[in-house]
């Protein structure tokens, strides 16, 4: 959520931010686009640049209590500015998505598949959060050699494929 004057209390939702991105798109008519009539219309933003809006706040998230005033945001910690209009607020810690949590619904990051070899947010570091990731090779049966014959049935041969897996421990 971000802060702002839009409701009580300043904080508005996150949606807030599609529409700062809203594009004015017109369209002329008329003869030889003369322009006699002009015609136009809100358009939504490209989902990237919301997203890349969205990212940048969220690393600068402040996190705030309410105050006994029941309007005003307090920062919590030392040394933390009040947060502006544009910055994004939260006032609960998120859950720790690394652990199994059935009561958020989170299975954890344990048995999932990653990219052992990649550096970036696919990679097995960040997504098996630290716990290290074991190889595992698996072989499974799958159609291949597939063929349309007329009218209306497809035969195809099994395969076996052989796939080396990386897996969070």
């Amino acid at each position: 959520m971000t802060r702002g004057p839009e409701t009580p209390g300043g904080v508005i939702s996150a949606d807030v931010a599609v529409k700062l991105f809203m594009q004015t798109d017109c369209k002329c008519h008329g003869l030889s686009s003369s322009c006699t009539l002009r015609t136009c219309w809100k358009k939504m933003p490209p989902f990237r640049k919301v997203g890349d809006h969205l990212l940048e706040r969220f690393n600068g998230a402040s996190k705030v209590m309410g105050g006994n005033d029941g309007k005003t945001l307090i920062p919590v910690g030392q040394n933390i500015k009040p947060p502006d209009k544009q910055d994004l607020i939260y006032s609960d810690e998120s859950p720790d998505f690394c652990l199994a949590n059935r009561k958020t619904g989170s299975l954890g990051t344990r048995g999932r598949m990653c990219n052992s070899t990649a550096m970036d947010i696919s990679g097995c570091d960040l997504l098996c959060c630290e716990r290290g990731y074991r190889e595992e090779t698996v072989v499974f049966e799958e159609n291949c050699l597939c063929r349309f014959h007329w009218c209306c049935v497809v035969q195809c041969k099994k395969c076996l494929v052989r796939k080396d897996l990386s897996l969070c421990h």
